[in-house]
């Protein structure tokens, strides 16, 4: 399954360009959040219409109950919250009269994908069977372990693997071969949601390409300890004998937190992925240029190094640092895919060591504008000390809206702000900000959806080191004044943001 949407591979430093950040659950329409479906081509026609031409989004992968992108079951599938009932029944494949559910129960979505799995077995012609057939062959390296592990975690209620019995939790063929056979309808039925999610989102791309507008995805470095990819691939990760991590991910304490952060991803067993020639990362990042032109690998600098923490430990202090092969990883992926576009995320405390390796490889790094007003002039975020090969942000996923975040600034701070942009008045504010970015020598320029709809704290995306309320908003079409498009134009025309 691939792309058919005429457009050259991205080049990062031959034309400078505008983006915007908005994750597909923040699409209006589909049923709890946003799809695939027909409100991501009108997006994709306001971004064209925009002069924009970079869509960025979080990770795509299957979410757990916390609905957090960065800690999927699987690094490769996607989540098939996002696969788009109309296109289905647009397909002919569901029938909606013959779902019992209410709309507003959730058992409906489960019921319409089970009823489109039907639809297709029964109705698709001999070409969408064989693309379903070429779909399943070319990612089986994937495909059948995660939709095993899905069958498998659902059967046991959803528990982790470490919890499941111990001939599946250790991969006993014997049990697996069981299993398998005992769970066929589960496994298929996951099976066809991954094709059809893929068919979505290559027909999603096509539409953007064709529109001039590239698809900017989302990498988080490590992965979930409750996953697909671990699972299937234990010996990759450091575990113990019962599956449980011996070491952990995170970060030191710093200024922003006294305890450091603990996320306990299972940290790899580099040596080994070492020696097999990093074929676990040249089959994730196959995946990654399926779905996307540009990739932003999430804490880059694990990369170079990593803070490893004992397991044991209930915080991130009693960690330490431990070198990665990040340049003989890079080296391998750059040898591997000649159409390979990284961004590097390298905010926080980044050392020399960091910024080398992503200097060797012409990563693109990222600038903040919400981090530039603390400090004196040498602040790296301020744009006096931008540099070309960049990408720069009002803000992210994990900050708050950039009016909220002026608002809630202490006057004098506020002042300062004013005082650098040469504004008398913040009455437009956060359009000062926006136009601070494009304006920014960074071959890039990315705006969050909520900053260009100048929204309020309300409608932020993610509060990090909270575990509820996070990862919902949606905005809708009302929310767009009129002329916006229009402004942006103006704007992206000004400030040479528009490939010609």
């Amino acid at each position: 399954m691939t792309g058919t949407g005429k457009i050259k591979a991205f080049n990062f430093s031959e034309h400078r360009r505008a983006g915007i950040l908005l994750h597909p659950t923040s699409l209006p329409g589909g049923q709890d959040h946003g799809d695939l479906g027909h409100d991501a081509y009108r997006f994709i026609e306001f971004l064209a219409a925009s002069g924009i031409s970079v869509w960025q989004t979080l990770p795509l992968g299957p979410t757990h109950e916390d609905g957090s992108p960065y800690q999927c079951l699987s690094a490769h599938a996607g989540n098939p919250d996002l696969i788009s009932l109309d296109w289905l029944i647009d397909k002919n494949w569901l029938d909606v009269s013959l779902i019992t559910s209410d709309k507003t129960e959730p058992e409906y979505r489960e019921q319409c994908l089970k009823q489109a799995l039907a639809g297709f077995t029964q109705q698709a012609d001999s070409e969408q069977q064989q693309a379903y057939t070429e779909f399943c062959s070319r990612h089986q390296g994937w495909l059948d372990d995660y939709c095993l592990f899905v069958a498998i975690k659902q059967h046991y209620n959803g528990k982790g693997w470490t919890d499941w019995p111990t001939p599946l939790r250790l991969r006993d063929p014997n049990a697996l071969e069981e299993i398998s056979q005992a769970l066929a309808d589960k496994i298929e039925q996951a099976r066809f949601e991954q094709f059809i999610f893929f068919s979505q989102w290559v027909e999603i791309r096509d539409y953007a390409h064709q529109h001039g507008v590239y698809i900017f995805g989302d990498m988080p470095i490590f992965v979930a300890h409750d996953s697909a990819d671990v699972w299937s691939k234990q010996e990759y990760f450091l575990l113990d004998e019962q599956g449980q991590a011996t070491v952990i991910a995170g970060v030191p304490p710093d200024y922003f937190s006294e305890t450091g952060q603990r996320w306990g991803n299972p940290l790899y067993n580099w040596p080994l992925m070492i020696e097999n020639g990093f074929e676990w990362w040249v089959d994730r990042i196959r995946t990654q240029l399926e779905l996307f032109d540009i990739v932003r690998v999430d804490h880059f600098r694990g990369f170079e190094a990593y803070w490893e923490i004992p397991a044991t430990e209930e915080t991130a202090i009693n960690g330490h640092w431990v070198k990665a092969p990040g340049e003989a990883l890079l080296k391998t992926l750059y040898e591997t895919f000649s159409d390979l576009s990284l961004v590097a995320e390298d905010l926080g405390i980044i050392t020399a060591e960091v910024d080398a390796l992503r200097k060797d490889f012409h990563l693109p790094g990222m600038k903040i504008l919400q981090f530039a007003f603390g400090g004196d002039a040498s602040n790296p975020y301020l744009p006096h000390n931008h540099e070309a090969c960049s990408v720069v942000y009002t803000g992210t996923h994990d900050n708050d809206t950039t009016l909220s975040w002026y608002t809630s600034l202490p006057e004098e701070q506020q002042k300062q702000i004013l005082e650098y942009m040469g504004c008398k008045s913040d009455a437009d504010m956060p359009w000062p900000i926006i136009k601070m970015a494009l304006a920014s020598v960074a071959d890039m320029a990315v705006l969050p959806m909520q900053d260009i709809l100048a929204l309020d704290g309300e409608h932020r995306m993610n509060k990090p080191g909270t575990t509820e309320g996070n990862w919902n908003w949606r905005f809708e079409w009302e929310q767009i004044p009129a002329g916006l498009a229009e402004k942006m134009q103006v704007l992206i025309k000004r400030y040479g943001r528009k490939p010609a």
